[in-house]
């Protein structure tokens, strides 16, 4: 006897649920081919609303962890999509098009990163902080120190190395982030997304919003609860003037990369996001 197939539903990811946009839009998701694959939300202003204020909510709880516990919940991360392999793989193939090797590759990768931003979650505030030499009796040791919440656009061109490699770096110093998942390749994006609602990932620590980039970044950049921008994806929008929105509330801005290196590895981008705090204390005179 032949069965009809359960269809997913693919949703957003707002404080470790998954709501439908309060809109009620939706928008298709086609292969490389123009075959239908899913309907995907398409995310509101509220809903990108309510993601900052859940964002905004976790703070606390994930810039308290120790970096250690951080760093375990990361690999965590990783080990749960090792589990998921097969299905990440088979998303890619049919959204973007490519072999099942490069499909691969693109997985192994992507779990990877993880692993390696997951290894400097207790290290890098060694690297980037310092025991600075002064002019008197004290000690003056300067520390990184999360900046808050991280407002980012996903690389559009890429399903799940570009996503993770922009995520990653922002979590390892206790920031939370609200992301715009590549409004082509969204699927491997929401999927990630259970494995982190299924991991030890608080809720609202990553936040994933679906829809149109053009329509959503602008009203993170101009939203005063936001503390960062990260624009690596955003090179297609007119991200000068998501810049100057930014401008008007402090925020740091990262801006575009393209290519398939955008977001590469790097110590450089976990220190962006963070603030250097410099702590005066007396030595002993005794």
């Amino acid at each position: 006897m032949s069965r009809l197939a359960v269809p997913k539903t693919y949703k957003l990811y707002i404080g470790g649920k998954f709501p439908r946009s309060e809109s009620g839009r939706t928008y298709e998701v086609v292969s490389s081919k123009g075959a239908f694959l899913a309907n995907a939300a398409k995310a509101s202003r509220k809903d990108a609303r309510d993601a900052v204020v859940a964002a905004r909510a976790a703070v606390s709880g994930w810039s308290g962890a120790t970096a250690y516990n951080r760093g375990q919940v990361l690999y965590r991360i990783a080990e749960l999509m090792e589990g998921r392999r097969a299905q990440f793989v088979d998303e890619i193939q049919k959204s973007e098009g490519v072999s099942a090797s490069v499909a691969t590759a693109q997985v192994d990768e992507a779990i990877d990163r993880w692993v390696w931003y997951a290894g400097w979650a207790d290290k890098f505030a060694q690297v980037a902080g310092n025991a600075n030499p002064v002019a008197g009796p004290y000690f003056n040791i300067s520390v990184p120190e999360p900046t808050g919440v991280v407002a980012i656009v996903a690389p559009q061109d890429s399903s799940l190395l570009g996503f993770t490699s922009a995520v990653a770096p922002a979590l390892v110093a206790g920031n939370t982030v609200v992301v715009i998942a590549s409004e082509r390749f969204p699927l491997s994006a929401i999927s990630l997304s259970e494995v982190l609602a299924t991991s030890d990932v608080p809720g609202g620590v990553v936040n994933i919003l679906t829809g149109s980039p053009a329509e959503i970044a602008p009203w993170l950049a101009s939203h005063a609860d936001v503390n960062a921008l990260d624009l690596v994806g955003a090179g297609e929008l007119d991200w000068v003037d998501l810049q100057i929105a930014a401008a008007d509330t402090l925020k740091r801005v990262l801006t575009p990369e393209n290519g398939p290196d955008a977001a590469a590895p790097s110590l450089d981008r976990i220190a962006f996001f963070t603030e250097t705090k410099t702590v005066w204390h007396t030595k002993s005179l005794l």
